[in-house]
């Protein structure tokens, strides 16, 4: 069977905690029950090996028991989080013949079951559905017949409709069976993100513990820290940033935190330098992955730096004029929705410019973010932290703008506490980018905001 290994630490852990959330503690033993009742539930009900099977859930004993029983049954899962607003369309646009509910928040259509045994409280029931839809999509067809489970993730979406990138589960299992650390840690990362999924799937399989969080906003996500004494913080660099300018770490303990793995957009090097000189005792490790190519294996080449190795078993790397293109055996089956983005070779361009320096690589940023000035090259992470370097920037972003002779300009949208004056604010950022960046990067124009300049996710928005 598909989870064979879980079962084993379901065994093995069985008085160990597997899952924390704010009402109750978990154990294996727990999980391993549920686990039962969710297979229970799937056969009686009809939900049959290879269906595409949508859940809404955040992290929870119930949803992860629902997890594990639908790898086992081989069924092509879609992880949906509440923080998702189009979420009926990713439904159609998945093909999803049966749709359970594990958060209560979802106006989902009229519950016609509930899991035995689940309902230990008004947040632990799971509602289930059936849709009218046929799955009918080649790639799906093809992963049914092949009798082995299946994974869709959805794009961000940005810059159009979500992309459903789907991938045959068993691939992406196998990195799991691997020896590896058992770690209490909180789950930031969202169920449907690549980088939250490798986060369950790894602390499970090596019996540790998942820690829920009421909230991802970083008091209460400190508060947590502080309170579970959590050791792995899977995370943002928007996140980070916060935690540094509203000085959290002076109001919570957050010594026990063994290793900071950050990834999802580009880090400042001003934040990444200050952090770890705060947190001397914690490991800072930059993460890299994507949802067409599952997560690499990576090694920072120092807390405080940003140049890094990735790769692993299973993955192959390259750079072509100065772009990442990436090999992996785990690799997607494809886009429901979207023509693939391999070349012949099995090659992803992952839009990702790079240096690279004595084996190791520093991401610069998306080719999409590119500003080209004039034919000069300028990437918004570097603009974005000189100007976290002044007193009194909360946050920026820096972007292009359209200009008739150069091409495009730099600007920049800076978060800034109420009580700074505008027009002597902005005549301080002038002085500093001239001090610290050549003309060409320098903004052009500067538009302060009070509002934050990151989504649900904790991650810039672009």
């Amino acid at each position: 069977m598909n989870i064979d290994f879980i079962e084993n630490i379901l065994e093995d852990c069985k008085e160990n905690l597997a899952v924390i959330t704010p009402e109750k503690a978990y154990t294996y033993e727990d999980i391993k029950q549920k686990l039962k009742a969710c297979q229970l539930y799937l056969e009686e009900h009809g939900v049959k090996s290879g269906s595409v099977t949508g859940i809404y859930a955040d992290y929870s004993a119930e949803a992860i028991a629902l997890l594990l029983a639908l790898i086992e049954r081989d069924c092509i899962i879609v992880p949906i989080s509440k923080t998702v607003k189009n979420s009926h369309r990713l439904i159609e646009i998945a093909q999803c013949e049966n749709v359970f509910d594990c958060d209560t928040g979802f106006d989902c259509d009229t519950a016609i079951g509930t899991f035995a045994g689940a309902k230990e409280n008004g947040q632990d029931e799971i509602r289930f559905r059936t849709t009218e839809v046929k799955a009918d999509h080649a790639m799906l067809l093809e992963l049914k017949k092949k009798g082995v489970p299946g994974l869709i993730l959805f794009s961000s979406g940005t810059t159009g409709e979500p992309k459903a990138a789907l991938h045959d589960l068993s691939r992406l299992l196998e990195k799991f069976k691997r020896p590896g650390k058992s770690l209490k840690t909180i789950s930031f990362l969202l169920f449907d993100h690549i980088g939250g999924f490798n986060t369950l799937l790894h602390t499970i399989s090596h019996g540790g513990t998942i820690v829920t969080t009421p909230s991802r906003m970083p008091e209460a996500v400190c508060a947590v820290i502080e309170r579970e004494r959590i050791e792995l913080l899977p995370t943002t660099p928007t996140f980070l940033n916060m935690v540094l300018l509203n000085k959290l770490y002076e109001r919570y303990d957050l010594s026990c935190l063994k290793i900071i793995t950050y990834g999802t957009e580009s880090m400042p090097e001003h934040t990444l330098k200050l952090l770890s000189a705060i947190l001397p005792h914690t490991v800072f490790k930059q993460t890299y992955g994507l949802s067409e190519v599952g997560i690499l294996s990576t090694k920072s080449e120092g807390s405080d730096s940003l140049w890094m190795k990735i790769g692993g078993e299973g993955y192959e790397t390259k750079v072509v004029e100065d772009v990442l293109f990436i090999r992996a055996e785990s690799a997607m089956t494809g886009y429901l929705n979207a023509p693939s983005p391999f070349d012949e070779e099995g090659w992803f361009d992952t839009k990702d410019r790079v240096e690279l320096k004595d084996g190791y690589l520093k991401i610069l940023g998306r080719t999409t973010d590119l500003i080209n000035v004039g034919g000069e090259k300028v990437y918004p992470i570097e603009i974005e932290s000189v100007l976290l370097q002044l007193d009194g920037v909360l946050d920026a972003r820096v972007y292009g703008e359209k200009n008739p002779i150069m091409g495009n300009t730099v600007a920049a949208e800076v978060q800034v506490a109420s009580h700074n004056n505008s027009r002597d604010f902005i005549k301080a950022l002038r002085n500093h980018c001239g001090e610290h960046l050549e003309k060409y990067k320098r903004p052009v124009h500067f538009f302060l905001t009070e509002s934050i300049l990151c989504g649900d996710r904790l991650k810039k928005k672009r």
